[in-house]
């Protein structure tokens, strides 16, 4: 079997999934490795696992390739991927329109399902949020933290908790089932990250990884990229 290695932040596992069938076809690969926090993923490539291709942060990209593990060349956007809330899909939305009522919010929740808080990118927003509501310690101990948000979601998902509420990114609420998106992050307390993907310099498939990007960059690829939860422009 013919693959391509990828290591990615777990935001970009649906879309991913959506296009390895068509991926396979242009080029006869499948695609093979691992979905997680993104400073995870950083230190496997680092580490020197045989990677052909990743998708990250853009910030966290660049310093790939500051050093020399990613050609810069080869590096291009996906889109904007917002930090959500999310609920069982049996269970209400969660209004929440202000800094007040996502207080209110996770403070109601006798669980709160969330990635890596030192690791990944809605993780850690999510330590740094509530710091910010004031209300870190109160909430600690029904935190239920995960070694990424895919696996968060599927975990909300199974609970048996009486009003349990998970926070990651929406590309993998949107791809989780018997969840659903609960809402966007009120102002002041939202994230939007940009992810990047990049060919890195040790690829065995260059040619092949770089296939890969510009089909997922693509405009025939728009509509996948916005129903797995991307969005095109910075906002």
């Amino acid at each position: 079997m013919t693959v391509l290695n990828i290591l990615s932040g777990g935001a970009a596992q649906g879309l991913v999934k959506s296009l390895a069938a068509a991926f396979k076809t242009k080029t006869g690969f499948d695609i093979a490795g691992e979905f997680g926090a993104v400073g995870a993923m950083a230190d496997k490539l680092r580490k020197g696992v045989a990677t052909d291709i990743i998708i990250l942060s853009s910030a966290l990209v660049a310093t790939l390739a500051a050093e020399k593990l990613v050609a810069p060349s080869s590096i291009k956007d996906l889109g904007l991927v917002e930090t959500a809330l999310a609920v069982r899909a049996r269970d209400s939305k969660v209004a929440v329109v202000n800094a007040d009522d996502l207080r209110e919010a996770l403070l109601a929740s006798d669980e709160i399902y969330v990635p890596d808080t030192t690791a990944s990118t809605a993780g850690i927003h999510v330590a740094k949020v509530l710091a910010q509501l004031g209300i870190a310690d109160e909430v600690a101990g029904r935190l239920k933290i995960y070694p990424n948000g895919a696996t968060a979601m599927r975990e909300l998902a199974s609970s048996k908790g009486r009003r349990p509420i998970g926070c990651t990114q929406s590309t993998e609420i949107i791809s989780t089932d018997r969840v659903q998106l609960s809402g966007s992050l009120p102002k002041g307390c939202e994230l939007a990250t940009m992810y990047t993907a990049g060919v890195t310099t040790s690829a065995a498939h260059a040619s092949e990884a770089e296939a890969l990007i510009n089909l997922l960059t693509s405009s025939d690829a728009r509509d996948a990229r916005i129903r797995a939860g991307f969005a095109s422009e910075r906002g």
